[in-house]
């Protein structure tokens, strides 16, 4: 089991957050490995580790991430990625990351990674999807036998710099009644504009398959106008550097009074997710501009300025973390209470690729849980 979900008590309320129900959008499959299980898979296809030893893995992800540079942090996937290209690495990482999503409280997580980084010992991209699938089921299976319940979804990344957007916006079309709820572009986002990959976006429109798209993390206002006007983006991945778009017109000794630009004024008023994952933020120095802890973070700005936020872990081996982990950090920060995690586990969903009615049950289910907490 993941060791970064531990109990954590809301501050105030005695809440045991790990127990809430919650939904996760913006989860890397290969960030969310257990260390031992790096140590295993590539004990068994040769492939050399930094520690031996799997607490000394995990603080090895830890540091190596806590860079302040996207570019570096994204390295540590080289590790992970390695362990996963072949069929028996994809279903055991698929299934234990459920299973640790169980054990998180999670009802409802999209998971995404990119089928692209898989194939380097023979699987094809359908193979990739098949076997990720089949440890989702799984996981989700083993979550019930264990008296939990959850769903899970696939997001199929294609990576912005690899040109092969269209590919794999064939691969999600395909694979949408077997797991695949959505599309997504990942890896460096500086550069590799959503419009690069118009021609992928245009056919997922055309099948009616929603987009999140990476925008707001290492680049910033232009790469969000790209994901939502390119990418027709149904929900920003992190879109944090939003906040590069509100200005501040005045203050007095209770307030700030603040301007929205047309990019925020746009995605606050059509209610776009912002796929929120503040420990990563922090890592890859995607809020440097305004400081380099928590406290600096724009989300509370985004949140009391109505913004439809959303709490993720983004990576959880590289971040040390989980989803309750990240909820306490923001109400120990922030002051929040058990009505503030209940709205954002609300925003996500709502977020959420699934049907209308889909998502009214996941929010029945979310206001059972906290009613009772």
């Amino acid at each position: 089991m993941n060791s970064a979900v531990n109990e954590y008590i809301l501050p105030g309320s005695g809440a045991d957050i790990a127990r809430l129900p919650k939904v996760s959008l913006h989860d890397h499959l290969d960030g969310g490995l257990r260390p031992q299980t790096i140590i295993e898979l590539a004990d068994a296809v040769g492939m050399p580790v930094p520690v031996s030893d799997a607490n000394g893995l995990a603080t090895w992800f830890a540091n190596q991430s806590d860079s302040g540079s996207l570019v570096e942090y994204l390295k540590t996937f080289d590790i992970t990625t390695g362990v996963m290209q072949t069929k028996e690495g994809l279903t055991r990482v698929a299934r234990e990351f459920v299973q640790d999503l169980g054990a998180d409280g999670v009802v409802y997580g999209e998971i995404r990674w990119a089928p692209e980084q898989h194939l380097a010992r023979g699987l094809s991209l359908d193979e990739t999807v098949e076997a990720v699938q089949e440890g989702l089921d799984a996981g989700a299976d083993d979550v019930a036998n264990g008296g939990g319940s959850i769903r899970v979804g696939q997001l199929i990344s294609a990576m912005r710099h690899a040109g092969r957007g269209l590919e794999i916006a064939e691969l999600a079309v395909r694979h949408r009644g077997n797991g695949v709820v959505g599309f997504d572009i990942a890896g460096a986002e500086a550069g590799f504009p959503a419009s690069n990959m118009r021609d992928a976006f245009d056919l997922l429109a055309r099948n009616y398959l929603p987009t999140t798209v990476h925008a707001g993390e290492a680049d910033g206002l232009e790469s969000i106008r790209g994901a939502l006007f390119d990418g027709r983006a149904l929900r920003l991945g992190h879109g944090v550097r939003l906040a590069e778009d509100i200005a501040t017109s005045s203050e007095d000794d209770e307030n700030t009074y603040v301007t929205l630009g047309p990019v925020a004024q746009w995605v606050k008023d059509r209610e776009i997710a912002l796929e929120l994952s503040p420990s990563s933020n922090l890592q890859t120095g995607a809020i440097e501009q305004w400081g380099d802890e928590l406290i600096d973070h724009p989300f509370d700005l985004l949140y009391q300025l109505g913004f439809r936020v959303t709490v993720n872990t983004d990576n959880r081996l590289m971040s040390a973390t989980s989803l309750t982990r990240e909820l306490y950090l923001l109400a120990e920060t922030f002051g929040y209470d058990l009505t503030d995690l209940a709205v954002f586990q609300l925003n996500a969903a709502a977020s959420a690729f699934l049907p209308l009615e889909e998502r009214e049950e996941l929010a029945d289910i979310i206001t059972a849980g906290f009613d009772a907490a």
